[in-house]
């Protein structure tokens, strides 16, 4: 399974609030390095870690080229309708370099220690759909939208100010309901290597198709984005060939090193990443 789309590759950054700039410097390396995004994940019950959108916008103040996304929402603790805001503006002020990681939740009892609502599986499915609704409702050009959901609601709300570019909603997730949902309305699928193995990412992506087909819509156009806990050597090399070219990821988030994110960034850079580009663009021409 390979859909051909050229690789793109970014930086999982832990937003660590014990050693205040080292997330900062992990976005300015991966944008000098000539990395294609950088994520950083969305856990605000966690006491140690900054509040992502705050975070986000401080990095789209120092960088210029890399694509921000939060990797991914924390849908219970983030309305949908100021979600929508949020992202906009981020999107205006980055110039254009952001898009919206969303997912429905988990870590319950945390969430709802911080006053969040607990889903079950089926009322996560059903919330998430409502607030892919919203925001792009959000997102249009309308004078005043309303929706009434059985987890959201707005009522006349004015739309505003438009983001500046289709910002893509990229969903986490790894339930059958929540793959068929992506098909049918998302514009990205964010999984995490190590919940799923590679095997496991070629059936969800078949039924992240299935659902896209009979929505009309082309799963191409789906973006596949792969967390990867690996490091720089050999044998990643060889793991990011496989999954592009068997397994259907098309970008990869790899992670940073606490210590010395720059160092560490740069040895993917120079050495993993223009390995595994020629071997796809290999095994993609002999094919």
């Amino acid at each position: 399974m390979d859909y051909g789309k050229p690789l793109a590759f970014g930086v999982f950054v832990i937003p660590d609030a014990t050693a205040p700039q080292r997330p900062l410097e992990s976005a300015v390396a991966a944008d000098q390095l000539g990395f294609d995004l950088v994520g950083v994940q969305d856990h605000p019950y966690q006491r140690r870690f900054y509040d992502t959108f705050t975070l986000l916008a401080a990095m789209a103040m120092r960088t210029e080229r890399v694509t921000l996304f939060p990797d991914v929402v924390n849908l219970p603790l983030r309305p949908p309708a100021t979600l929508a805001k949020t992202a906009a503006s981020l999107d205006i002020l980055s110039g254009g370099r952001f898009e919206l990681g969303l997912g429905a939740g988990g870590f319950w009892d945390a969430i709802e220690a911080y006053g969040g609502p607990r889903r079950s599986p089926g009322e996560s499915v059903e919330a998430l759909e409502e607030a892919i609704q919203i925001i792009r409702m959000l997102w249009s050009s309308e004078r005043s939208v309303r929706f009434e959901g059985k987890h959201y609601r707005i009522a006349g709300a004015h739309p505003g100010p438009p983001p500046a570019h289709g910002v893509g909603i990229w969903v986490g997730a790894y339930r059958p309901r929540m793959l068929s949902l992506i098909g049918r309305l998302a514009d990205g699928w964010v999984p995490s290597l190590g919940y799923l193995k590679p095997p496991d990412l070629t059936a969800a992506n078949e039924r992240i198709d299935k659902a896209a087909r009979s929505a009309r819509r082309d799963p191409q156009a789906i973006r596949r984005v792969l967390n990867v806990g690996l490091y720089p050597g050999d044998e990643t090399v060889d793991v990011l060939v496989a999954l592009a070219t068997e397994h259907g990821m098309d970008t990869f988030m790899l992670p940073e090193d606490g210590e010395d994110p720059p160092s560490h960034l740069r040895k993917f850079a120079e050495d993993v990443i223009p390995r595994v580009r020629e071997r796809v663009d290999k095994i993609r021409g002999s094919r």
